[in-house]
């Protein structure tokens, strides 16, 4: 096993940690800190895949937005509510049982695909795959429209977000 094969598994087995405890930590804010662990650790498997790109864009958008935003909402927003009452159900391992069921449905049908076990092909050295997806951003035959929606969706949510931090609270 090579280096980058080890340091692949460790950082598959810090996301998956870290997601598992977005979902199960109490504490609102602690679980946006370690999604923002989560979301690092897919940076480091971007960048070990050689998708620099995209490792660059999980950082910038998911972790330095996304994540930064939803951290603000939280210290935004009344903890009293989040703090007061049980936040677990008693009949908490029906869902649990219901995701390993649906887990090893997804595992048992990914390894019945043939050829599921082989490797992608290197790129060739002279493909510049940024300047090529820069030009289908904003290319006319190609994502101007998703891309540009997107960005008016992301900042009506921004709008909203904003809109909600502030109302006065009756």
């Amino acid at each position: 096993m090579t280096a980058e094969q080890i340091i692949f598994l460790l950082t598959g087995a810090l996301v998956l940690g870290a997601a598992l405890m977005v979902v199960t930590v109490r504490n609102l804010l602690h679980a946006a800190l370690w999604l923002v662990v989560s979301l690092f650790g897919v940076a480091v498997l971007y960048a070990i895949l050689q998708a620099n790109f995209l490792a660059v864009v999980q950082v910038v958008v998911y972790i330095g937005a996304i994540a930064i935003l939803f951290i603000f909402a939280v210290m935004l927003t009344r903890r009293e509510a989040m703090e007061k009452g049980r936040q677990t159900r008693n009949n908490w391992w029906i869902p649990v049982l219901l995701g390993l069921f649906i887990l090893t449905g997804l595992v048992v049908l990914i390894l019945s695909v043939p050829g599921v076990e082989r490797t992608a092909t290197a790129l060739p050295s002279g493909l510049d795959t940024v300047q090529a997806l820069g030009m289908a951003l904003v290319s006319p035959d190609a994502y101007v429209l998703p891309f540009e929606v997107a960005s008016v969706l992301m900042l009506a949510a921004l709008v909203g977000a904003v809109y909600v931090a502030t109302a006065d609270k009756k």
